[in-house]
């Protein structure tokens, strides 16, 4: 599990980057490439899938069993 300061840093810099983005205004500080994408049941920032929101460790447990709706294996 990640540290829960750690995932509240993360989750206010995207809001922020999502904020200067809507409102078109530049800064000098470049928060966009400090946001860190993190999974969104577990908090891990490594391997995260960008399509799911999930970590690929999280992805697998819940396609195994069958909780993403559309995914399959590959192999049968």
């Amino acid at each position: 599990m990640a540290k829960k300061s750690k995932i509240a840093k993360s989750k206010k810099l995207i809001a922020q980057n999502d904020l200067i983005k809507k409102l078109g205004v530049k800064k000098a500080n470049k928060i966009s490439t400090r946001g860190v994408n993190r999974c969104k049941l577990t908090g891990r920032p490594k391997g995260y899938m960008r399509f799911f929101g999930l970590s690929r460790l999280t992805f697998r447990e819940l396609a195994s069993k069958g909780e993403l709706p559309g995914v399959v294996k590959s192999s049968k």
